[in-house]
């Protein structure tokens, strides 16, 4: 199964934004076998551990925080080496992500209170696992937020975009969480020395690039604080996409090229037509399309919950060509 983590398809997308002069690539994190990118960083965290001899099956417990992507990733990866996980989640986290932990027999710790000073349930997650570490010496916190195996996990991902390309890409564009795909991509394009653009995708509320934190609707893009992983990253483009924008980049998406992605893949996808004054004509363009859609069926492609939260889009949905879901 650990095989079949990586080497996801690159795939060219010829309907999606018919007027940028440029080749436009998706690279389909989402075909990973726990559905997203965050299989990548789980596999890498965990095994540099276990063949060291410092994780044992049936002794050693894995600690972490993540109520989403990594989670899966993590849970899996132990099941697969018979790792005791505990995972630390929070009220916000959906029922079909813990459903699905609890199908890899995660233990599931979940917050319900928000940190009082910030209103953020991060800090709150981040306390429980510190006091899960010192009930379990034994244990192992990966912590994403600061592991440089994260970053290292997909230097992978950008040496498959370039075998898979006849030359390197002109421009890449990444969403932000962690910032691992960021980073790992950053540090793979400057010690190779690659002509290749890195743009950074974030999400308008999120505080990683120094704006302040506002609530978001759309999980697993953007945080609350500036992820330690982004420390020494150095300068690059940044745009900055609302959870309507996530919303309109996945409906066209599925509607132009028959691909159901995650929230912060629509995100990207906004970004790339926000910044086509920039590209110029015969570039290559690529894509990181983090996770599937599957777990986004009650939001993003609900047209409820899109009406409740964003109240009546459909003149949105005339501009670009789609028709909301559930209707021909």
């Amino acid at each position: 199964m650990l095989g079949c983590i990586g080497n996801t398809p690159l795939v060219e997308l010829n309907g999606l934004l018919r007027d940028i002069p440029a080749r436009v690539f998706a690279k389909l994190e989402l075909a990973n076998p726990g559905g997203s990118i965050k299989d990548r960083t789980a596999l890498n965290m965990l095994l540099h551990k276990i063949h060291a001899a410092e994780l044992v099956p049936n002794r050693s417990v894995v600690i972490e925080s993540s109520s989403g992507n990594l989670a899966i990733g993590i849970a899996q990866v132990c099941r697969y080496f018979g790792l005791r996980f505990i995972c630390v989640v929070d009220a916000k986290t959906t029922a079909q992500n813990i459903a699905i932990l609890r199908a890899f027999q995660a233990e599931i710790e979940i917050i319900d209170r928000p940190d009082p000073v910030t209103g953020e349930y991060l800090p709150e997650r981040i306390r429980r696992v510190r006091e899960l570490l010192a009930e379990h010496p034994e244990g192992y916190w990966p912590n994403q937020y600061a592991n440089p195996l994260n970053p290292a996990a997909h230097h992978r991902t950008m040496q498959e975009i370039i075998t898979a390309l006849p030359a390197p890409p002109d421009f890449i564009f990444c969403a932000t969480s962690t910032c691992g795909t960021l980073t790992g991509v950053l540090d793979y394009v400057r010690e190779q020395a690659l002509a290749t653009q890195v743009v950074a995708v974030d999400a308008v509320g999120s505080a990683i690039f120094g704006d302040e934190s506002r609530h978001r609707l759309i999980p697993g893009h953007g945080a609350s604080a500036r992820p330690p992983l982004l420390a020494a990253t150095g300068t690059y483009p940044v745009v900055h996409v609302s959870d309507l924008d996530c919303v309109v980049g996945c409906r066209r998406l599925m509607a132009r090229e028959a691909i159901l992605a995650g929230g912060s893949s629509g995100g990207v996808i906004s970004a790339l037509e926000r910044f086509r004054d920039r590209i110029p004509a015969g570039a290559t363009c690529v894509l990181v399309f983090p996770d599937r859609g599957e777990r986004y069926l009650n939001t993003i492609y609900s047209d409820q919950w899109v009406q409740q939260n964003f109240g009546d889009v459909s003149h949105l949905w005339k501009e670009s060509g789609i028709a909301a879901a559930g209707r021909h």
